[in-house]
């Protein structure tokens, strides 16, 4: 029962992860704007598929390489820290995005010497050709593991990894239809909202880890 219920957690702490993470502004979800709008919900909703296919990659090797890492007091409490920092740094990032981001340099080459032409592959190459997504993947998982929010086994990582996966479909999906229903009616404007509604809750997450942290050292 103790299992399931691990499971359970871990799949839905990966599923609300997943999802808001997906919000913000970045190149699949202007890529689903622009190309949702024009060539419909079937396009769109397939360029969101090839995004989960290499989050799913990026977001297994990160839960990958930290089994067994978290034995040391001092390593855990580093990654806490790290990871209130990054909430923080995330949280006031997207609350202060004021206009769609432009495509960067490394992504422009990824995506020049692979050509994709059908939309899975446009979705896929687009983050693949973002190193940032393996980062903030490595210090998600890490800061979930150390919190100890998502037990150190492969059964509650893969969890959450399915969690994140379906939570990330579930945004993309909803962002596909309203676009090709709105036929360009969904503005960018209404996608820098979402924006400030996810950088609120990165900033809600730091503040529970910051509140973590602070009980931590009045122990130690």
């Amino acid at each position: 029962m103790a299992e399931v219920s691990e499971l359970l957690m871990a799949s839905i702490i990966g599923l609300v992860a997943g999802f808001l993470i997906s919000i913000p502004v970045g190149p699949i979800n202007i890529t689903i704007l622009n190309e949702g709008a024009t060539r419909g919900f079937r396009w769109a909703a397939l360029i969101g598929l090839g995004a989960i296919a290499m989050d799913f990659i990026y977001c297994s090797v990160a839960f990958a390489g930290f089994s067994g890492l978290f034995t040391s007091r001092l390593i855990r409490a580093a990654i806490e820290l790290l990871s209130f920092l990054v909430m923080v740094y995330l949280g006031i990032k997207y609350l202060l995005i004021k206009e769609l981001p432009v495509t960067g340099k490394s992504l422009e080459r990824v995506e020049h010497r692979l050509h994709p032409h059908t939309a899975f592959m446009i979705g896929f190459v687009r983050v693949l050709g973002n190193p940032t997504v393996l980062l903030f993947w490595i210090t998600l998982s890490a800061s979930f593991i150390s919190h100890e929010w998502i037990e150190d086994t492969w059964p509650s990582k893969g969890a959450c990894v399915i969690g994140m996966s379906a939570g990330a479909f579930a945004w993309f999906i909803f962002l596909s239809f309203v676009v090709s229903l709105g036929h360009g009616k969904f503005s960018t404007k209404t996608l820098v909202r979402m924006s400030h509604f996810s950088g609120a809750s990165f900033l809600v997450m730091a503040v529970l880890i910051g509140i973590r942290l602070v009980r931590l050292l009045a122990q130690h």
